[in-house]
């Protein structure tokens, strides 16, 4: 039961611009120095597309404006049809916790919670009415392959840590699941089975999905691939 979805992209990005002070004061005045420089970026509903870019250029202060958990110097974000910049304070972490999933590169799992505790902190933020919180967590984790869903994570296998996290990011329905980095702290055998499940679960709940990642192994798995740099207009 996540967040009300409009018709139209599940992501809509306009002229974006973001820079961190440092690279403000010494970049040049026309605005070379952009952290992140999107002009225009539209993903529907249900699509997945990978996001390029060389270290440093930019992916994770990407993720981070889309999810409104920094602001840009210029430019919006609408996921589902919502401004996410033009909502402040605890509407927008409501929003985010209802529209957005995010899967880290480390899980972030949180430490002296077990699997299912995890799970349930993100349907905090939903509309699901909270006695069926622990059935609904208990049911994704068991079909994502979690048996042990009282377990705390550290007592998980690598492999079993990303389901708990992807259970995380997926169980309010999201209209857009984020992904930073999803594979690189696993071995490739594990790799590849983590961003499969990722995709595959994203199919599941029609959630749009937007991977960042300097793994050329990654751009296989995606029919939509996108360089920022591109985007940039800098190709």
């Amino acid at each position: 039961m996540g967040v009300q979805r409009s018709d139209g992209p599940a992501l809509s990005i306009r002229g974006l611009r973001f820079a961190y002070p440092d690279a403000v004061e010494s970049g040049s005045a026309n605005g070379q120095r952009w952290t992140v420089n999107v002009p225009s970026l539209d993903v529907a509903a249900g699509e997945q597309v990978l996001l390029t870019a060389g270290s440093g250029r930019g992916k994770s202060t990407l993720l981070q404006l889309i999810a409104g958990l920094i602001d840009p110097a210029e430019g919006s974000v609408s996921i589902a049809g919502t401004n996410v910049h033009s909502l402040h304070g605890p509407a927008r972490d409501r929003f985010r916790g209802q529209a957005i999933g995010m899967i880290f590169q480390t899980f972030n799992l949180l430490h002296g919670f077990s699997a299912i505790e995890n799970v349930m902190a993100a349907l905090m933020f939903s509309a699901i009415p909270p006695r069926e919180h622990r059935q609904r967590a208990a049911d994704l984790l068991k079909h994502l392959g979690i048996d042990r869903i009282d377990a705390d994570p550290d007592r998980l296998s690598v492999g079993q840590q990303q389901r708990v996290a992807v259970a995380r990011a997926v169980v309010c329905d999201p209209a857009l699941v984020l992904a930073d980095e999803p594979t690189a702290s696993l071995d490739p055998q594990n790799a590849a089975t983590a961003i499969e499940l990722i995709r595959t679960v994203c199919r599941e709940k029609n959630a749009a999905l937007v991977c960042v990642s300097h793994d050329p192994g990654m751009a296989e798995r995606f029919e939509r691939r996108e360089s920022l740099e591109a985007l940039a207009g800098h190709a």
